[in-house]
């Protein structure tokens, strides 16, 4: 749930003062940049000054966040790490009462909690936050499967028998080894064992299991799809008619979205998400790019580029949430309506 940061051959100093230099640049994406960058301070060592960025991002504009609760829970767990158990439970503890509808500051706080051995602790965060994500969603989202997992994990850690969450966790797992094997406690003496023949098993599991993350980790940002706003269509089409056969209509524009992600995720394809564009974005993406924004090749690239600097909201939204097309009704009574198609 962390921004991807490979750990090996990477100058993680370097790297994070690149990412503060491409967030000055960039003031509409710093968020996710300087989330990037406070991973590798982390991965440095130098967790102080990933903590100072973290204030930066709080104290800058609060308000004006994204992602709040993402920072506070990263924060915590930095925290943690370096002798400031106290202030990391306070924010624990506030983020576990604003109770947020994103799966991945649940997720953080629970492993930090479990990193330091508050088992019960971490089962009750994670299940605090399956409660509240999944009640009543028939196919949980590909990003509360960390949620799920981890809450199997320290289950099983814990010596809990399976419950509903625990069996919907086995079923949505896709390694050859499965879960109960995985999270199994007893793992740790086998790599310790004189036996030959535990310690290839055991290392064979583990390669599953990395093998699992590595699928996990292969798509750090999702496959995303355009979304352009009436007023900020409008302005495309006008500039660059030859946009027009791209985009008829506002309308059939946003239906050929929910019809597109719906048609991936039939195919099975995961993480799937919706980026907003505005004209002057695009302008300036052409412009490094040589091109022409009436170039409709340059629409997808677009898309890619703006998901990859964390831009894109996943897709489909929670239970209850407004829905992507920005009506400010419930996705479910909006484009989550197959009526609506």
């Amino acid at each position: 749930m962390r921004p991807d940061t490979p750990a090996e051959n990477v100058d993680h100093t370097a790297e994070a003062a690149r990412l503060e230099r491409t967030a000055g640049l960039y003031p509409e994406d710093a968020e996710a940049l300087l989330l990037q960058a406070a991973a590798h301070l982390e991965l440095s060592g130098d967790r102080p000054a990933a903590t100072a960025l973290y204030d930066r991002l709080l104290s800058s504009s609060p308000d004006g966040l994204e992602n709040p609760h993402l920072v506070r829970a990263l924060k915590a767990s930095n925290l943690w790490e370096y002798g400031h158990e106290a202030e990391a439970r306070a924010i624990i503890e506030g983020l576990r009462t604003t109770a947020p509808r994103d799966p991945a500051p649940w997720v953080i706080v629970a492993e930090a909690l479990e990193t330091h051995d508050e088992l019960e602790a971490a089962q009750e965060t994670f299940t605090e936050g399956v409660r509240l994500l999944l009640t009543d969603v028939a196919e949980p989202p590909y990003s509360t499967h960390p949620l799920l997992f981890g809450r199997h994990r320290v289950r099983r850690m814990l010596g809990a028998a399976h419950d509903e969450w625990d069996m919907l966790a086995d079923t949505l797992h896709s390694s050859p080894v499965s879960l109960d094997e995985l999270h199994d406690p007893k793992r740790v003496w086998s790599l310790g064992s004189d036996n030959p023949l535990e310690l290839e098993a055991e290392i064979w599991r583990l390669r599953a299991e990395l093998g699992a993350y590595r699928e996990a980790l292969s798509r750090p940002f999702p496959v995303a799809v355009l979304h352009w706003p009436a007023g900020e269509l409008a302005e495309l089409v006008t500039a660059y008619p030859s946009l027009a056969e791209e985009y008829p209509s506002h309308e059939e524009h946003l239906s050929g979205i929910e019809g597109a992600l719906r048609e991936l995720a039939a195919s099975g394809t995961p993480n799937l998400g919706i980026v907003t564009a505005t004209v002057p974005s695009y302008e300036a993406f052409a412009a490094s790019e040589g091109t022409s924004p009436g170039d409709t090749d340059l629409l997808p690239q677009y898309a890619t580029t703006l998901a990859a600097r964390g831009r894109a909201v996943a897709w489909p939204p929670q239970r209850g949430a407004d829905c992507w097309c920005g009506t400010g009704r419930a996705y479910e009574g909006c484009h989550g309506n197959t009526h609506h198609l």
